[in-house]
């Protein structure tokens, strides 16, 4: 039979005499408090129940190193991080059954940093410590530490630089906020999410070495990680991960780390994995690997080197990433050669126009979206934008001239189709692109973030940024320009008016997202943003005027359709103008109405809205 001793933390004596010791029973060979120079009997046939604080169960595996030890653990109140890396649940009861009833013993690999034993995380960083948590003791003292941390996250971050070893690897010199170093995908949140074989018997140690380019990715990074309800086993684009039985570290400064908690900080830091330190009850949370230990993992691209290196280290982490240096040359290169005006250029916004006037004239939404599918415009306007960002004169004059040239070209088309057809009437087509308002301020720039997230990104079709773009400048390019052929000038303002508004706003969109993608530095982009804001606020102010008049056009048909006035119902309600307020209106009844009756309903609908109006009728009767 299995001797069993519990050696238990002194202070919690009357909890153990009162609530675990009867649960033994007769299976409990003696009880032993804890000291640091306490003697056990450790061999084969003995069993040591530990119900012990992190640092007691730290102190006596340290004592108890090179000579036969089988552990079993109890949940104390204070073994926060053993809990959690060795898989124990919190109920006393669940786990003596657990214990008593388990017969198969696994041996159990144990991490070290600098020859101290760590059950949970080390974190390598102080801005990464806001994830280990603080030694402060009370509550209120470990929030206002957490968010001094997350303070500094932001407004003073920098990487770090780094030399890592892991065994059987050469050295490498890298640039780093930090490392999060576990034993197991158990041991952290984090570690839970993205690691794969994982388990505590593998004789390997996992880091994940970090080096976002902006303080935003590492944020972004955080609260995936605390959110994600599920695993997915990928890495952040900006993480390394290396999985190994031995890693070295060492910075040009004294590396700062908390280790299950506890802010540390030392010239080298040496991890490594204690193969089968010691025979264990598993706890019932645990993994186990059952194939044995696996390859080593050496996951290091996306690290930086060399002189990205040195670029990162001499600044403060931005709060939004800066495009790489490569990044930057092979997107310029292209927007340089798609500022200038080429024949494909006005030969392909030739026929999108031409396409767009006839399926205008048509009434036909299937024409026009052909035409918005052919349309070149995207290119000289993403290309404008970075200029405008940049402060590029070149590239801002060029691009200029080329979208000119379009909008000539297009004018011209609509124009000359406009005069050669017979058709004078706005049909719904048309009408719909000369009462421009903000909602189409916000089509225009999701348009405009669109073409510049799918230039910077090539992976992207650029298929897919010339439909967002063509979606919102070929249409009332052709409008403006049949109400140039008729002379309707009310028709050319709005739809003009519109074509400035898909313009202005799909520039500041792109140029914005090109900040934040990291092609500028705010002092550089500030002048061309303000700019920017400043035409699209001046052509906002029209269309705030017209978003008014549809909310007040949706009123009144909200007020109005389906209205009972006298025996009549009201339908199909329209507005035709604001000043005066002119609305369509059907009324459907049992008979004709007299000139008497009608005044009537227009009043009724005068006090329902509570303004004078036109009335154009048409009648409906009902037929039984």
């Amino acid at each position: 039979m299995k001797r069993r001793i519990l050696l238990f933390d002194s202070k919690e004596k009357d909890f153990v005499e009162n609530q675990i010791v009867p649960n033994f029973g007769s299976n409990l060979a003696s009880t032993i408090p804890f000291t640091k120079d306490v003697k056990l009997e450790l061999k084969e046939g003995v069993q040591i129940i530990a119900y012990l604080s992190d640092d007691q169960l730290k102190a006596f595996l340290d004592l108890a190193e090179g000579q036969y030890l089988e552990l079993a653990l109890l949940p104390h109140p204070e073994m926060i991080h053993g809990k959690k890396s060795y898989g124990i649940k919190s109920g006393i009861e669940e786990n003596i059954d657990h214990i008593l009833q388990e017969e198969e013993l696994i041996k159990v690999d144990v991490l070290e940093a600098n020859g101290s034993i760590v059950f949970n995380t080390i974190i390598i960083g102080e801005s990464l410590s806001l994830m280990s948590g603080s030694v402060a003791k009370y509550a209120w003292q470990r929030f206002w530490k957490k968010l001094g941390y997350f303070l500094k996250l932001f407004w003073n971050t920098r990487l770090n630089s780094f030399t890592i070893k892991a065994e059987n690897q050469d050295e490498i010199n890298t640039a780093a906020i930090g490392l999060i170093i576990v034993h197991h995908a158990q041991s952290s949140i984090l570690s839970k999410k993205i690691l794969d074989h994982s388990f505590i018997n593998d004789g390997k140690l996992h880091a994940l070495v970090l080096a976002p380019k902006s303080t935003s990715g590492l944020l972004w990074f955080g609260l995936n990680s605390m959110f994600r309800t599920k695993r997915n086993y990928n890495l952040p684009p900006f993480a390394a991960h290396i999985k190994t039985g031995n890693l070295f570290i060492k910075g040009d400064k004294p590396i700062n780390y908390s280790q299950d908690g506890i802010l540390l900080s030392a010239d080298t830091l040496q991890v490594s994995i204690r193969k089968a330190a010691f025979n264990m009850v598993p706890g019932q949370n645990l993994d186990l690997e059952s194939n044995g230990a696996v390859d080593d993992v050496y996951k290091i691209k996306a690290l930086p080197r060399g002189d990205a290196k040195n670029e990162l280290l001499q600044r403060k982490l931005p709060l939004i990433n800066h495009a790489t240096t490569e990044e930057f040359k092979d997107l310029f290169s292209n927007l340089r050669s798609s500022s200038m005006a080429s024949s494909i250029y006005l030969v392909l916004m030739f026929l999108a126009t031409f396409i767009a006037t006839l399926g205008l004239f048509g009434n036909s939404s299937p024409v026009i979206i052909g035409a918005m599918i052919l349309a070149p415009l995207m290119a000289p306007i993403i290309s404008l934008s970075m200029g405008v960002l940049r402060q590029e004169r070149l590239l801002i004059v060029n691009s200029a001239k080329t979208i000119g040239w379009g909008v000539l070209i297009g004018y011209l088309c609509a124009i000359l189709i406009t005069w050669l057809t017979p058709l004078n009437i706005a049909n719904d087509e048309i009408l719909a692109r000369i009462r421009p308002n903000l909602l189409d301020l916000g089509v225009a720039v999701g348009s405009g973030i669109a073409g510049a997230y799918a230039s910077a990104k090539s992976e992207i079709s650029k298929t897919l940024a010339g439909v967002a773009i063509a979606v919102a400048l070929v249409p009332p390019l052709a409008v403006s320009g049949i109400g140039f052929g008729w002379a309707n000038w009310d028709i050319f303002q709005g739809a003009f008016l519109l074509f400035l508004t898909n313009l202005s706003g799909m520039v500041l969109a792109a140029a914005t997202t090109f900040l934040f993608l990291g092609f500028s530095p705010f002092r550089l982009a500030r002048r061309g943003i303000v700019y920017s804001l400043v035409i699209v606020g001046l052509v906002s102010f029209p269309l705030f005027f017209g978003f008014m008049d549809m909310v007040k056009e949706n009123n009144v048909i909200s007020k109005l359709n389906g209205h009972e006035i006298n025996d009549v119902v009201l339908r199909d309600i329209s507005v035709r103008s604001f000043k005066p307020l002119r609305l369509t209106v059907k009324i459907v009844g049992d008979a004709p109405p007299d000139k008497n009756k009608l005044e009537l309903i227009k009043s009724e609908i005068e006090t329902l809205i509570g303004e004078e109006v036109e009335l154009e009728v048409t009648l409906a009767m009902k037929v039984y």
